[in-house]
């Protein structure tokens, strides 16, 4: 076979989004070990892993549709994590905001009123 066929073409599209999760989850982690506070190390790992799951989650989908199975375990994951991820986090955030955690970024000056500028 010279030819490209539909299985190594899916194989190929998966192993390609298995890497470009690896580089989300990377960024993440370093995200997690590197930024100074709280707040900077949420979002880290919110926002890359969460794009580095569903990458993996979608490989998986097409390496299922490859082997004549339905993905719908993998669409569910990919369903959940979606809708927990940016809620737990809001929720983090909210309760680091009502214990007053500090953190080291500084606010823009319009957002503290008595700062504003008359």
């Amino acid at each position: 076979m010279t030819g490209m066929t539909l299985i190594s073409i899916g194989e190929w599209l998966a192993a390609a989004l298995q890497l470009v999760a690896a580089a989300f989850l990377l960024v993440g982690a370093i995200g997690l070990v590197r930024l100074p506070d709280f707040y900077m190390r949420l979002h880290g790992p919110t926002k890359a892993s969460t794009l580095g799951v569903g990458s993996i989650l979608l490989a998986s989908m097409i390496v299922s549709a490859i082997h004549d199975r339905a993905g719908f375990a993998e669409l569910l994951i990919t369903l959940f994590v979606f809708l927990t991820a940016p809620v737990s986090a809001n929720m983090m955030a909210q309760a680091a905001l009502h214990l007053r955690l500090p953190s080291k970024a500084m606010p823009p000056t319009d957002a503290v009123p008595e700062r504003r500028k008359a």
